[in-house]
């Protein structure tokens, strides 16, 4: 069962029941997806001069990360090539109601498009939806970022521990980098230890911290 949500900055997140969390941040949905995907993920490959970029992101959910991936390398024209997996899709009466991007038919043809395979959503954006888990799954090419959205670590422990990391790890390029807002200290440790770079980064709305791990 889902719900829609609205959170403090007026746009949508959506609650799920089965694992009694939010798939974006109550304090803000658009802020916490900009700030921590967007600003510190996409941007920092970009002025590191990054002209093509492969994206993977853990939890495609509503889309939000992925559109917002889109509109930026319009912007910035920089080619994306983006991958997201979801093992728990949101339900088509919810998605028609989200309130991120009302008037652009892009952003549902996103959602209405085949599982599983490519498309191209425009010269710039291509992007795979993957209706599959995670721990299970065999990663097929390198990313340059990693947009690490699962639920937090109460709701899905093993999803933030070393044997799904390590995969992502050598699923990241050289001097790749995953972003994330959970910055445990658990979570740190363990990331060190794969052999990541850790930058702490001021967190978006109310959270303090937020990580940027390098792969070095």
């Amino acid at each position: 069962m889902q719900e829609l949500v609205t959170s403090q900055d007026g746009s949508h997140t959506v609650f799920s029941q089965k694992y009694n969390a939010h798939y974006h941040s109550i304090y803000g949905a658009l802020e916490e997806s900009i700030h921590v995907f967007i600003i510190s993920g996409l941007y920092y490959k970009v002025r590191h001069h990054y002209k093509h970029i492969s994206v993977f992101e853990m939890g495609f959910g509503t889309g939000l990360n992925a559109f917002l991936t889109y509109q930026e390398c319009e912007r910035l024209n920089v080619r994306v090539s983006y991958t997201g997996i979801e093992t728990d899709p949101v339900d088509s009466t919810i998605l028609d109601e989200l309130n991120y991007f009302p008037d652009d038919p892009l952003f549902s043809s996103m959602h209405q498009s085949v599982w599983d395979t490519r498309h191209d959503l425009s010269d710039l954006f291509d992007y795979k939806k993957v209706n599959a888990d995670v721990m299970t799954y065999d990663f097929d090419q390198k990313y340059d970022v990693i947009y690490y959205d699962a639920f937090a670590p109460q709701c899905q422990g093993q999803l933030w521990e070393a044997p799904l990391h390590q995969k992502i790890y050598d699923a990241l390029n050289p001097y790749g980098v995953l972003v994330t807002y959970c910055a445990k200290g658990a979570f740190k440790r363990m990331l060190r230890s794969l052999g990541y770079k850790l930058e702490s980064l001021n967190g978006p709305g109310k959270k303090r911290e937020m990580i940027r791990a390098i792969k070095a």
